[in-house]
């Protein structure tokens, strides 16, 4: 499950006059904790904003998920209503989730979680939909692995811990089955004592 992180940001901003002006955005990360939103958030915005700018307070968010759809970037925020059987009592609880869609307005937004929840198994309400502050979402991308730090160099990956341990086993079962084998060698020398002590009776 993805963890949503609400970033701000403030920074001087050109209007449509040519003058900078100080604005403050809000901007949410995919992130698995507030270190690594911190970071995506200044790695994200370094090569679109001009200048300086400041990461004023970073939040987790109570979004579940996001839905984007390319033609338009206006989030809505959208609040969702179910209710499920509890596991334990067996009563019925209402659940509340929020999530982003991007649309150009309310009526539009409606039809498109509408659309992207279609796969869910219980029935579900949209009691309300507003237009959101937030100006882009960062989802998380594979691209995205170098940003996150390397693992301690004493740490291995499963796959090569388990190819040791499966070689070592092997290794193992050959080594007892050579122990349980009757050594050759052994009745060869016996064999030779013997025939040695009846040399000897002949003399």
């Amino acid at each position: 499950m993805r963890i949503w992180f609400l970033c701000k940001v403030k920074y001087a901003k050109e209007n449509e006059q040519g003058l900078l002006k100080n604005v403050s955005e809000q901007y949410l990360v995919d992130a698995v904790s507030f270190t690594e939103a911190e970071a995506r958030i200044y790695d994200m915005l370094g090569s679109t904003i001009r200048g300086d700018f400041q990461v004023t307070n970073i939040s987790k968010s109570n979004f579940v998920d996001v839905f984007p759809y390319d033609d338009i970037d206006i989030w809505h925020k959208c609040k969702i209503t179910y209710v499920v059987a509890d596991a334990d009592s067996g009563k019925e609880k209402k659940v509340t989730q929020y999530m982003l869609v991007t649309a150009h307005d309310v009526k539009e937004a409606y039809d498109r979680i509408q659309e992207s929840l279609s796969n869910m198994l219980v029935t579900f309400r949209v009691p309300d939909i507003v237009e959101s502050p937030i100006v882009e979402v960062f989802p998380y991308e594979h691209d995205d692995e170098e940003l996150l730090p390397p693992p301690p160099s004493n740490l291995k990956p499963l796959s090569e811990v388990k190819a040791e341990q499966e070689r070592r086993d092997e290794a193992r079962a050959a080594n007892e089955s050579l122990r349980e084998q009757p050594s050759e060698e052994a009745e060869l020398i016996e064999y030779d004592h013997e025939d040695d002590d009846m040399n000897e009776k002949e003399l």
